[in-house]
Formats: structure tokens, C-alpha cells, sequence
């Protein structure tokens, strides 16, 4: 885990325009990036891949951090969007070419990670509920997969804490069947 105090430091000083100051902050926050894409995607690649995106939109939006909240919610949200979008992007990437797989290559279901597939299981219960549902996904991210305490998760969404606890009571009461159909 990285060191909260130095990072809400570097953060303030990045967004004023400090580089020195933004260059060490993306080194001290890379393996906690790389360990939160890691909550969302399966395969490691895929989640070294999103954790760069990440980077890259804090190196182009730290600007916008105003210290309001803590830089570890600021960037809970920037990993969380774009592990998601990276997700999207390799679902559709799937469906526009699909890949042959030779029987050599066919996946041992004995050796595959039950925590994979319930990721995946997780991330299509997660479009399925934003199609359905889009005022609670952000709740159940927050929270239940960024792990963020309530009133931190409250306070990003921008509603009072009862009305975050109810919207993530639904938000679980919504997923629970699909993920258990899965």
C-alpha cells in the first residue's frame, strides 16, 4: 500500500502544475493502480493495460483534482471508469473477431480461477445493471468493489449516506440473481 499522506501531498502539488511533483506521484500510485484494475479484470495483462489508461488520465486530469476529497477517492473513480471501459472494450473487440481456439489450446476448466470467472461474471452484471439501472451502479463500485467506506462513497455520488444505503441494498438485490445464474 502506498503512503496516503505523501499521496494527498504530491496530488495537491500536481494539480497546482508541479511535474516533479506529478512524476512521483504516478510512480507512488502505479502498484495500488495495477492492484485495483486487477479487483475488475481477470487477466493481468488486461489489468497492467487499464492501470496505464489510468495513469495516463490522471497525467491529463490531475488538473481537475480540487482536494475537496481525497485524492484516494478521486482516483478509486478514475480506476474504476476505466477498468470498466476496458472491459467494454475487450468485450467488443471479442464479438468483432472472433478467435478460433485449436483444441490444443481449449482451457482446462480444472485449472482455470474461479475468481476469473466470477469477475467476468461480475463485469456483465455491472452492464447489465447500468442499462437497467445506471443510478446504482456507481453506489456498488464505490463501495462493494473499490471498497470505499460509506460516507466517502456518499459523498463521490453526491447524495445523503440513507439514500447511498438504500441505492446499494437495490443495486445487491439487483445483481445477487445474475451472478448467481452465471
Amino acid at each position: 500500500m502506498y503512503d496516503a499522506a505523501l499521496t494527498e501531498d504530491l496530488a495537491r502539488r500536481a494539480a497546482a502544475g508541479d511535474r516533479a511533483a506529478l512524476e512521483r506521484l504516478l510512480a507512488e500510485v502505479r502498484p495500488e493502480v495495477v492492484r485495483r484494475c486487477g479487483r475488475f479484470l481477470p487477466c493481468r495483462e488486461d489489468a497492467e493495460e487499464a492501470a496505464q489508461d489510468v495513469l495516463l488520465q490522471i497525467a491529463r486530469r490531475i488538473s481537475t483534482f480540487e482536494g475537496r476529497s481525497r485524492f484516494s477517492t478521486w482516483l478509486y473513480t478514475v480506476v474504476a471508469n476505466c477498468a470498466r471501459q476496458k472491459y467494454r472494450e475487450l468485450k467488443r473487440r471479442a464479438a468483432e473477431q472472433p478467435v478460433v481456439i485449436e483444441p490444443a489450446e481449449h482451457v482446462d476448466p480444472r485449472t482455470t480461477s474461479v475468481i476469473a470467472g466470477s469477475r467476468v461474471d461480475l463485469l456483465e452484471a455491472l452492464d447489465r445493471l447500468e442499462r437497467e439501472h445506471p443510478h446504482l451502479v456507481a453506489p456498488l463500485v464505490y463501495r462493494d468493489i473499490c471498497q470505499l467506506e460509506y460516507a466517502e462513497v456518499a459523498e463521490r455520488v453526491g447524495i445523503p449516506l440513507g439514500t447511498l444505503k438504500s441505492r446499494l441494498h437495490e443495486a445487491r438485490k439487483q445483481v445477487r440473481p445474475w451472478l448467481a445464474a452465471s
